[in-house]
């Protein structure tokens, strides 16, 4: 493992220990030799976080729509950045570029990125570890959500183990250092080439 894609907050939310964290985490990143694949800009927790690798000497790559790269959005001390023309592009891009990832507490994004990378590794998209950094209990009704939707049946007991939760940065990356993915619940069908 050499990059770690990290989901969050491009603000700083409600509580101080938010921000905290999102530096804590990208100190333990840096400290492990991990570089970071992130949205790119340096506002909120995702500005944090990069502060926190580029202060341990470890590279950061942006992935940022165009339509968001206003030189006040955008980290001005990124050791890359990759601008790309939508959304899609840009989680598809972190995605190619991690070989593992963290979602730390953030709204509709962060919530969207991390199901799209949890579908993926459903379908057999990729086989990266996933992790859930659980700041102050941001993420527990997520956790209910999970266990609710695996006990009616929707989600297959496999995936259960995908999803690796931590409250404290160091441990999360340590056992992300270590986790193997189960194998995907179902295989997305490639085209024949014929």
């Amino acid at each position: 493992m050499k990059w770690v894609g990290v989901y969050c907050g491009s603000r700083d939310g409600a509580k101080p220990v938010y921000r905290q964290a999102a530096i804590e985490l990208g100190k333990v990143l840096a400290k492990n030799g991990l570089g970071l694949v992130y949205g790119g800009a340096q506002s909120g927790l995702m500005g944090a976080v990069a502060d926190g690798v580029l202060s341990g000497g470890q590279p950061v790559t942006g992935v940022l729509p165009r339509g968001l790269a206003r030189a006040e959005f955008a980290h001005p001390q990124l050791t890359t950045l990759h601008l790309v023309e939508s959304m899609h592009q840009r989680k598809a891009m972190m995605e190619s570029l991690s070989d593992a990832f963290v979602a730390m507490p953030g709204g509709f994004g962060t919530l969207d990125e991390l199901f799209e990378i949890l579908t993926w590794a459903q379908v057999g998209l990729h086989a990266k570890p996933v992790g859930l950094l659980n700041v102050d209990g941001y993420w527990d009704p997520l956790e209910a959500q999970i266990r609710r939707g695996f006990e009616e049946g929707f989600i297959p007991p496999t995936l259960l183990t995908t999803l690796v939760v931590e409250q404290n940065p160091e441990t999360l990356i340590d056992r992300l250092l270590l986790h193997q993915p189960p194998p995907s619940a179902v295989t997305w069908i490639r085209p024949s080439p014929h």
